[in-house]
């Protein structure tokens, strides 16, 4: 997941791979498996080329090249005297770290490459016009794909995906899962194809598409960036929301839709806020356990429930089956929907009924503190904090 190549820092739309990626790790953790998250970027090519090109041209005093990358950063990288690839991309880790993914590896796709040879045997290709292609089209992919240019002989990217499936399924993992940008919706069954033309079985390949994100403030599309008008850096988007609402907002919509963020709701500390009246419900819950001391708490009521005590029961309960079937669908965003659910089960529950000095206190602080292990649980799973105070 993520995986952008180390040219700048990571935008927005890279941090909605990384959350959407992130929380389903979460969910396959929850239900006990052993994840990890890899993070796979292409460390040769023109693409880098043109960036060294670029942060070279300006430690020389010039104008970047024609298409070339610009921005502060790339002054930034000039003032170094060391290839630009390596802090770039210890930027870019900082920057994952921050926004609460950590990453089990890195692997480069020049390293991948070499292994390409001893692979090619087990591939089905052929030559044309003096490129070698993979015959992908014959085992599910929309068209065969080029693995070797006719120009140099050198693998191309694809080339590397080849040796990098293969790294992950003989390591021993059941499924090896790709978060990719919609752009990437012609290729998607590529994976597959490499997987069944090599002799494994390609249910053990997912390819999980994303769609655009787009910021807005004042009812007008938004350009935070003070280095570039026309791109949003992640570092920037969370300095202006926070990493809780950052994770927050990039997660509670389906992959297959695209996200509209209105960045104003998003930085305000309001119950207009829907992560901030989730966290408000968690933080309310540990005043009320702080203020009833050791008092005892009850799994049982000692009478009747009430209806709103009753509608809370029944939210609480369907939290199994949620993280069930939002693992099984791969769909992240369930968890947000179910979360405000039950922050509205709570207040309810909590405008209506005194917790403390009533007949029911036992049972409610119970009530109150499961509600709490709820939201906290789902928070979590969304890498969003659950703050005791607000």
């Amino acid at each position: 997941m993520v995986s952008a190549n180390p040219t700048g820092p990571l935008t927005v739309a890279s941090a909605r791979n990384g959350g959407i990626g992130d929380a389903i790790a979460r969910l396959f953790e929850l239900g006990g498996n052993e994840v990890e998250r890899e993070y796979y970027y292409n460390d040769a090519g023109a693409q880098m080329e043109l960036f060294r090109a670029s942060v070279e041209a300006v430690r020389r005093g010039e104008e970047p090249p024609e298409n070339g990358y610009q921005g502060d950063y790339i002054r930034e990288l000039a003032a170094l005297e060391s290839d630009p690839i390596p802090p770039m991309l210890a930027r870019i880790e900082a920057t994952l770290e921050r926004f609460r993914i950590h990453f089990d590896s890195w692997t480069l796709q020049s390293e991948l490459a070499r292994r390409l040879p001893e692979l090619m045997p087990r591939v089905d290709s052929y030559e044309r016009d003096g490129a070698v292609w993979a015959r992908s089209s014959v085992y599910g992919d929309e068209e065969d794909r080029v693995i070797l240019r006719s120009e140099t002989g050198e693998p191309t990217y694809r080339a590397a995906d080849i040796v990098y499936l293969v790294d992950k399924l003989e390591r021993g993992f059941d499924r090896a899962i790709y978060v990719l940008g919609a752009d990437h919706h012609g290729t998607r069954n590529w994976y597959a194809a490499i997987a069944r033309m090599l002799g494994y079985d390609p249910g053990r390949v997912e390819v999980l598409l994303y769609q655009l994100v787009h910021l807005s403030s004042g009812g007008e599309q938004k350009k935070m960036s003070k280095r570039r008008g026309d791109v949003v850096f992640l570092d920037e988007f969370i300095d202006e929301i926070g990493v809780d609402a950052a994770r927050w907002y990039l997660s509670n919509r389906s992959p297959d839709q695209t996200i509209d963020i209105d960045v104003d709701l998003a930085a305000e500390r309001s119950e207009k806020n829907p992560v901030y009246y989730v966290q408000y419900a968690h933080a309310r819950i540990a005043g009320i356990l702080r203020n009833a001391g050791g008092a005892e708490v009850l799994s049982e009521p000692v009478g009747a429930l009430a209806v709103e005590e009753r509608d809370l029961v029944k939210r609480l309960a369907e939290f199994p089956e949620i993280v069930a079937e939002a693992t099984e669908r791969r769909g992240p965003h369930a968890i947000p929907t179910y979360a405000i659910r039950v922050a509205d089960e709570f207040h309810r529950f909590y405008h209506h009924h005194r917790v403390l000095e009533s007949d029911q206190q036992g049972f409610r602080l119970g009530l109150c503190r499961a509600t709490q292990a709820v939201i906290a649980r789902c928070l979590d799973l969304v890498g969003v904090e659950a703050p005791e105070r607000m």
